[in-house]
């Protein structure tokens, strides 16, 4: 299976080098601030409008019955599992960054939850003051000063930028599937998570439909200005999910 992937990372790798060269040569160019920051625009909109389509005829509809058929402290769970990695994959960015402080309360956290939540499922740090910080290999090159980079979208994969989408294999690799052989499994825990995900944010984007006049503007701002800040307590959102209670799992939507 990895043999597989390989030549796929490589290529994909390839790829986002070629776009960091063709994104270089269009910053040197003449024209106004939006364009730099986005030259693909004509492209980066039509597969806007692609994701957009499979995110609600497809993810609304599955990400909804999840909310509402599996009971909230379940699914409470499952968001402190997937996030419980999230706190692993983030440890190791705050030691790349040179952040050692921050490194050290960020194992200490996985390692509380590991142990004395149940692997994760239940999230006893925050309660003991190991707050929470999300790092990925995105922000580390970032932190080594590797600019920005033009914002792109990817199918699926949704928005990034040219420096983001040279951490995107690593990123996603970092994810409890590793620990599956058969695709099958590895397919559900994607999936899982991704639906997990999703339910978070339903009335965050519901919201937002009434209140953003171009979406495509909007995400596409709001990620430069997340991505593009890099201080201590960076925490800014596009949306601010919405964590399942842990009690009464009959909440409505």
């Amino acid at each position: 299976m990895r043999a597989g992937l390989a030549p796929v990372l490589r290529a994909f790798v390839l790829l986002c080098m070629a776009l960091m060269l063709s994104a270089c040569a269009n910053l040197r160019g003449p024209g106004a601030p939006g364009q730099k920051l986005d030259p693909w625009e004509s492209w980066n909109r039509k597969v806007f409008s692609f994701n957009d389509a499979i995110d609600e005829h497809v993810l609304v509809p599955v990400a909804t019955a999840y909310r509402d058929i599996v009971p909230a402290p379940v699914r409470l769970s499952i968001d402190n599992f997937f996030g419980n990695v999230n706190d692993a994959w983030s440890t190791v960015n705050l030691f790349l960054q040179g952040r050692l402080k921050a490194g050290v309360e960020q194992g200490m956290r996985f390692a509380v939850n590991t142990v004395l939540g149940f692997g994760g499922l239940i999230d006893v740090s925050t309660e003991v003051g190991l707050e929470k910080k999300s790092e990925d290999l995105g922000k580390t090159f970032g932190r080594w000063g590797l600019g920005t980079g033009a914002y792109i979208v990817w199918p699926i994969f949704g928005p990034s930028s040219v420096r983001d989408s040279l951490a995107l294999p690593w990123d996603y690799a970092a994810s409890p599937s590793l620990v599956f052989k058969e695709g099958s499994a590895k397919v559900a825990i994607y999936s899982l998570q991704t639906i997990n995900a999703r339910s978070n944010f339903l009335r965050a984007s519901q919201m937002l439909e009434g209140i953003a006049l171009d979406k495509y503007t909007f995400y596409r701002d709001a990620y430069l200005q997340r991505r593009g800040s890099f201080s201590d307590d960076d925490e800014y959102e596009v949306l601010t999910p919405e964590k399942p209670p842990a009690e009464n799992p009959q909440a409505g939507p």
